[in-house]
């Protein structure tokens, strides 16, 4: 997987307002997107149990600010991670999206 589509995926779906996440690659960057905008800090290593547990409770007192935003949280809301799939480009793509400097430019 090159980390660089699931970024991708996740800035048109946001800017277009359609489609929803189809896997943890997509997943983890989108977390991460979430904790930049939230200023929270997002172990590098979580796994998918996990993370989708913190996005939850994180996504219950975010306003989103704008309509990407409003999709992003929308999709973070109803995706299910596959608990049993985690590997190193996973923890990449978050850490991709708490550091991201260019947020929603493809």
């Amino acid at each position: 997987m090159h980390v660089e589509l699931a970024r991708e995926s996740i800035v048109i779906k946001c800017s277009l307002q359609a489609s929803v996440m189809t896997g943890n690659y997509e997943f983890y960057y989108a977390s991460g997107l979430l904790g930049k905008i939230l200023e929270r800090e997002i172990p590098a290593d979580i796994k998918p149990d996990a993370l989708g547990t913190l996005v939850q409770e994180l996504l219950a007192s975010y306003e989103p600010t704008d309509a990407r935003e409003v999709h992003l949280k929308h999709m973070l809301r109803y995706y299910h991670p596959n608990v049993d799939r985690y590997d190193e480009q996973m923890a990449e793509l978050l850490q991709m999206g708490l550091n991201e400097q260019r947020m929603w430019t493809r």
